[in-house]
């Protein structure tokens, strides 16, 4: 890291110290495999606890909703805002899954911590400096995900915001950066997770859903990501992916979840074996 990076030791790499641990629910994030599933906008309230009581069942940790969508295109679903946040809470009271959900202003952090148990940011509010600031401010878990253009540097430099506002329960996620390729919808870049570990001792999850835009490629992302060491995944899961309001082609079904769980459980205590 150049001279001119990071210099709070809170994100020094710890010499074989303690890793960070950040704790949701029951929930250990750094421990183990955590598996965050749901849909990626929050519809109605039969399609998000419809979708949560079959990602619990599959072995899911945590729920994933959003509620407050920034899209490319103004006329695109936005997300349900406050209705979204109370049916969130509704499935987390229902399934007892912790909530992860994303939050896009400063001024918001306070009341949407109210309903969420993690708050996300999302890669277009990467270095929204403002938000990352009132993050800092609360004990809340955040889950900071890579900005589409963002160096390594420049992410861990993001969540020095936040650490040093005084809030040590950060998440990395690795979710795709923008490159030539146009085949896939970012580049997943799986050599930033054991990168992170060298450099971090913050938990690091990935993003196969938008790494790679594509519900074909979700599975064997996800098998690399845990390989790779990552703490855990975040999927979108939609009850009928071709109704989605949203990233409809990169949901899994809820039975293409399932089976993939039946494949990372077994990867995740045969790799846990090696280390």
């Amino acid at each position: 890291m150049s001279a001119s990076g990071l210099k709070n030791i809170k994100l020094a790499a710890l010499n074989g110290s303690e890793r960070t641990i950040v704790k949701v629910g029951d929930r250990r994030v750094g421990e183990g495999l955590t598996v965050i599933a749901g849909p990626c906008s929050v519809e109605s309230e039969e399609q998000l606890l419809e979708t949560a009581q079959k990602v619990k069942a599959a072995g899911a940790d945590l729920l994933r909703g959003g509620v407050f969508k920034p899209r490319t295109s103004p006329y695109s679903f936005q997300g349900l805002g406050l209705k979204g946040l109370k049916l969130l809470r509704k499935a987390r009271d229902e399934t007892g899954l912790p909530v992860v959900t994303e939050v896009l202003d400063p001024r918001d952090v306070g009341w949407v911590s109210e309903y969420a148990d993690v708050l996300q940011v999302g890669a277009r509010n990467s270095q929204n400096f403002p938000l990352l600031k009132e993050l800092g401010k609360t004990d809340k878990p955040v889950l900071l995900k890579r900005g589409m253009y963002s160096t390594i540097e420049e992410w861990l430099n993001s969540a020095e915001y936040i650490l040093s506002g005084g809030n040590p329960n950060v998440i990395l996620c690795e979710r795709g950066i923008r490159t030539f390729e146009t085949y896939t919808r970012n580049t997943l870049d799986l050599s930033a997770i054991p990168s992170l570990k060298e450099l971090t001792h913050l938990p690091v999850i990935s993003d196969p859903s938008h790494g790679t835009g594509k519900a074909s490629l979700i599975e064997p992302m996800s098998m690399a990501s845990v390989a790779c060491g990552a703490d855990g995944l975040i999927l979108e899961v939609h009850r009928n992916p071709s109704e989605a309001l949203s990233d409809k082609e990169q949901a899994l079904t809820p039975e293409q979840f399932s089976e993939l769980m039946r494949k990372l459980r077994p990867l995740e205590k045969f790799l846990g074996g090696l280390r």
